[in-house]
């Protein structure tokens, strides 16, 4: 809100300072080029009379505002955070490495500061990405059809025990849990925006999700009990189908998603998903706008339930939906995800959204 800044001019010493501080909490939007961006933008600054300073992207859009094309302020701020960088990317180059505090230190990071960075940015710790990243590790050597003792080694666990835990407690079910000769069968696959788990069945995709999402156990465990645990590891066809087309998604080739979906939910929640499908990619709806379409103004907080039981991330568009005040709130892959995406889209703004 406009409210919780300071006085504009305030803001617009800030802006000739390039202050940090006021990184991702303030923007400012220059009236004479039609451009918003963050406050610490290298560019050439503006007058004073051709600023105007918003709280939120959303606000800036609001105002009829494009993004810079030299800061991109729908970046999200932890690519500005240099430990984060670094240490992300030194995760790409070693996923199978056992992190300890100790090792963030000797890379030159207070690993308490670390520690709520990444809290802050991704909901989760750097130290338990990496377990995740081991993880993961373990989940492939179990999908290609290895022994649960490979995958606790691939994994980099010395104990089964503690492998067993950490598997139960990140997919909600033990790896003896998972059949050779299932009905369904769940798969990982990396894209730009972390690993993804799809489940799926000769024909249908039932499930997709980011690895990371913390109520994927839970959703695991349904569909485990719904397939009265005729669950595995591998893949079916849809789920070689959705990891092409989300390649080209994310490569700014195509939007189109067309691997036929089981969607596990009451008629009201799955008739909300089937409205977020006819979403175009590139534009954004309000709860409201959703709960009208369906006949249903009333609606607003069931549209919204409904929203965060989604369980086929991309694919149902839930990301296409802010709060009414234009905010991202909640999405359970993570607000910095949504906004990458959000972002992303943009590439694919309908032609009629942009009127001669």
């Amino acid at each position: 809100m406009r409210c919780d800044l300071p006085d504009d001019e305030t803001l617009f010493a800030a802006l000739l300072a390039r202050d940090p501080a006021w990184d991702g909490r303030a923007y400012v939007g220059v009236t004479s080029t039609g451009v918003f961006c963050r406050l610490t933008c290298p560019a050439r600054k503006p007058r004073r009379e051709n600023c105007q300073f918003f709280a939120s992207i959303a606000e800036c859009h609001a105002a009829g505002f494009r993004p810079c094309k030299r800061r991109h302020p729908m970046a999200p701020a932890a690519e500005a955070d240099p430990a984060i960088r670094s240490l992300l990317a030194a995760l790409d180059a070693d996923p199978a490495r056992r992190w300890s505090e100790a090792d963030v230190a000797a890379m030159g990071f207070d690993p308490s500061t670390v520690r709520r960075a990444f809290k802050r940015h991704f909901g989760t710790t750097f130290l338990e990405m990496a377990r995740q990243a081991r993880l993961q590790a373990g989940l492939t050597t179990l999908a290609q059809g290895g022994r649960v003792i490979d995958a606790q080694l691939e994994a980099g666990f010395a104990s089964g025990a503690a492998f067993r835990e950490t598997f139960a407690r990140h997919l909600g079910l033990p790896p003896g849990a998972f059949r050779a000769d299932a009905l369904l069968r769940a798969d990982w696959f990396d894209t730009p925006l972390g690993a993804m788990v799809a489940v799926s069945d000769q024909t249908h995709l039932h499930l997709l999700e980011f690895a990371d999402r913390k109520a994927l156990p839970a959703e695991l465990k349904r569909l485990y009990k719904s397939c009265k645990g005729a669950m595995g590891f591998g893949r079916f066809a849809p789920t070689d189908r959705i990891k092409a087309q989300l390649g080209n998604y994310f490569a700014g080739r195509s939007a189109r998603f067309d691997v036929p979906l089981a969607l596990h939910g009451t008629e009201f929640t799955k008739a909300v998903w089937r409205e977020l499908q006819t979403l175009p990619a590139g534009t954004t709806h309000s709860y409201s706008d959703i709960a009208r379409r369906l006949s249903r103004p009333r609606a607003v907080r069931a549209v919204a339930r409904a929203n965060g039981a989604n369980q086929i991330a991309i694919v149902i568009p839930c990301h296409r939906v802010l709060g009414v005040d234009g905010a991202l709130t909640g999405y359970g892959g993570g607000l910095w995800r949504k906004q990458k995406l959000i972002d992303l889209e943009r590439h694919y703004v309908p032609k009629e959204a942009h009127p001669a």
